[in-house]
C-alpha cells in the first residue's frame, strides 16, 4: 500500500539508502518546470592552467560559488572548482594565488564510480532535486548540478540548490 506522500508526490528511481522511489518534497510547486526556469546564469569556465587569482576575481565578481574547468582546446568538461574549498587551500597554503586552476580543482571521474548524470535545460525540476538528494550518487547530497546540452559538448549554465529553494519560494504551493 503507498503512503499519502508517495501518491501525491513524483517518483524518481530508488532512494539509495531505504531501496524506496524518491519522492520529490516540491513537486507541486514544480508544475512541469525545468531548469530553463531557474533561468541558471551562464557558466563561467576556465582552463586548467589559469591562474587561481583569476578564478577568484572572476568567482567574486559575478558571485558564483562554482566555477567550471573545460579543456583549453576541446572544450571538454574536466571538473569545478568550488569558491569555499578553493579559499580554505588558499588559508591554508595549500595553494597560491599564482598556481594553476588544476591545482586546486576537482576533477570529474571519468571512469568507474557513479554514472555521469546529464543536466540539461530540458531535466525536469524534479529530475534535479533527485539529484541534488543524491539519488544518483548513493546517498551523496550534491550542491550544484553543471547543465549541458544533451551531448555534453557545451557548459551552457551552473544550477544550484540555492537556485531550487528560491524558484521553490517564488512559486505558491
Amino acid at each position: 500500500m503507498m503512503t499519502e506522500a508517495l501518491k501525491a508526490g513524483t517518483h524518481i528511481g530508488p532512494s539509495p539508502l531505504s531501496g524506496q522511489p524518491y519522492v520529490s518534497k516540491w513537486s507541486s510547486r514544480y508544475r512541469g518546470a525545468t531548469v530553463q526556469d531557474l533561468e541558471p546564469p551562464a557558466a563561467l569556465s576556465l582552463n586548467p592552467t589559469d591562474p587561481i587569482s583569476l578564478a577568484l576575481v572572476s568567482a567574486y565578481e559575478r558571485d558564483y560559488t562554482h566555477l567550471t574547468v573545460v579543456d583549453g582546446e576541446t572544450k571538454a568538461l574536466l571538473g569545478y572548482v568550488a569558491m569555499p574549498a578553493l579559499q580554505a587551500q588558499l588559508d591554508s597554503g595549500v595553494v597560491r594565488p599564482e598556481d594553476p586552476v588544476s591545482r586546486a580543482m576537482t576533477r570529474f571521474r571519468r571512469k568507474g564510480g557513479h554514472r555521469y548524470r546529464v543536466i540539461t535545460l530540458a531535466t525536469p525540476l524534479e529530475e534535479l532535486e533527485a539529484f541534488f538528494e543524491g539519488v544518483d550518487h548513493g546517498g551523496q547530497r550534491q550542491e550544484f548540478a553543471v547543465v549541458t546540452d544533451e551531448a555534453r559538448r557545451f557548459v551552457l549554465g551552473v544550477a544550484t540548490r540555492a537556485d531550487l529553494e528560491e524558484f521553490v519560494k517564488r512559486r505558491p504551493a
